[in-house]
């Protein structure tokens, strides 16, 4: 927490203490009090525990895709949680509940689907496509999941979870979908990711729209870690026409917790036709009494929310409006460079190599190495090292040897899997620490 933050959450503390206040006197039962003793033990103990954690805040992790929160949607998510408001029903938390609408309008609105659509938070991004391939499944009963081999590999798990039949399509090497492999009278709908979890790739959204509205077939957008990137889509930064397409689709699904500014766990899922609120339509015994308007819980499958991570999102999209040249525009351009910049300092590296231009802000690269088996060695002993020596955090990926040597022909194929290195750049520090990283890694291949 910042001195910005930390001064605006305690007087907004103080200002709820006095609403608090204003429905009398009260005081907190004996039983839950602690002795104070016992309490700086406790948290003494946290603190040491916590601290064990990889330096997510910090530029020399470039790992997974994990960083906190801003400090600012950090504050806005404590101070809703001295209240702990439930967005199910507007009985639960009216104000986060309206929070949340307005929320996700702007998120509607950001992804061209306008005022007429349906949506809401989730918990996660596995909840959200859960929910998408649920729709998917009773818009189109007894047909296919189609997604490609890249995809995130809930859309299998889910499609089993949902008793579903899923089918995998090839990506060929030009990056277009083997669409005259399907026989498109067997789906239901395709996934399309736009920023898979392992290397950022945009899957071809553009080939797969006139094909799916030919064949009558539903388009699910998996956008959960890449979404966000649509601010770009009118700059120079991205090459792919997809971004500029998203509103084609009949559903997507965004992370507020990964490029969104989060924390955990915040997904949300969007449809284009709000008619796909009558799959959730049930009633309750006990809720939807407090007010004729829609009830959250209405329209999602999960019923007890977190108000607290509408409240944080509401308060995110507020400060950083969903803008190329503010607010989130800024941030995105810098994360997308520093991956640019990474890319570029490898083409000059004697000693790492890139493995593919990356299309957002992750990058897969490797140890130069005459074999397949002697690069995945080398890579674990980088990965390993800059662990050990705590002076820089970055991950692996595991590419079919076939596909590895497809683009690195010169590297000896004696593997069935190829392990390489992996950087994800979603830090917008990161754009000045790259040549650093990179300097420091050299020192281990």
């Amino acid at each position: 927490m910042d001195k910005q933050s930390g001064r605006i959450l305690q007087s907004s503390l103080e200002q709820l203490q006095e609403w608090r206040k204003s429905f009398g006197n009260w005081e907190s039962a004996p039983s839950l009090q602690v002795p104070d003793e016992r309490v700086q033990s406790v948290f003494d103990n946290l603190v040491e525990r916590l601290k064990c954690n990889y330096p997510f805040h910090h530029p020399v992790y470039a790992g997974q895709m994990l960083k906190p929160p801003h400090p600012l949607t950090w504050a806005a998510y404590a101070l809703a949680s001295t209240i702990n408001p439930n967005n199910h029903a507007l009985d639960g938390g009216p104000p986060s509940s309206e929070m949340e609408k307005e929320a996700v309008a702007k998120l509607a609105r950001f992804f061209g689907y306008g005022d007429d659509y349906l949506g809401h938070l989730t918990a996660s991004g596995t909840i959200a496509n859960l929910e998408a391939l649920w729709v998917a499944r009773e818009s189109h009963p007894g047909k296919k999941i189609l997604f490609s081999e890249n995809a995130h590999y809930t859309h299998e798990r889910m499609c089993k979870v949902l008793g579903m039949e899923s089918q995998k399509i090839t990506t060929l090497e030009n990056g277009l979908f083997d669409l005259n492999s399907i026989n498109p009278d067997e789906i239901g709908t395709i996934v399309v990711t736009l920023g898979t979890t392992g290397l950022g790739t945009v899957e071809p959204l553009e080939q797969v729209l006139p094909w799916a509205r030919k064949h009558d077939i539903r388009i699910h957008i998996d956008a959960a870690y890449g979404g966000f990137f649509r601010a770009l889509k009118d700059s120079k930064l991205l090459e792919s026409r997809a971004w500029s397409l998203m509103q084609e689709a009949d559903s997507i699904v965004v992370d507020p917790h990964k490029h969104g500014l989060q924390p955990y766990g915040c997904g949300s899922v969007l449809f284009k036709d709000p008619l796909a609120g009558r799959f959730y339509k049930h009633d309750s015994p006990y809720t939807y009494f407090t007010s004729e308007d829609l009830h959250l819980g209405e329209i999602s499958l999960e019923c007890s929310r977190a108000g607290a991570a509408a409240v944080a999102f509401w308060t995110t999209l507020e400060l950083f409006p969903l803008e190329e040249d503010k607010g989130f525009g800024p941030i995105l351009a810098q994360c997308r460079k520093a991956a640019l910049l990474f890319y570029d300092l490898l083409s000059q590296s004697s000693k790492l190599k890139a493995y593919q231009k990356p299309e957002l802000d992750i990058v897969g690269y490797f140890p130069s190495a005459p074999s397949t088996s002697k690069v995945s060695t080398r890579a674990k002993e980088v990965f390993e090292a800059g662990m050990r020596k705590k002076e820089f955090y970055v991950s692996l990926y595991r590419v079919p040897v076939s596909t590895f040597t497809r683009v690195h022909p010169e590297v000896e194929a004696n593997s069935d899997e190829v392990t390489i290195l992996r950087s994800v750049f979603m830090k917008p520090e990161h754009e000045g620490f790259v040549e650093e990283l990179l300097q420091k890694m050299e020192t281990y291949c």
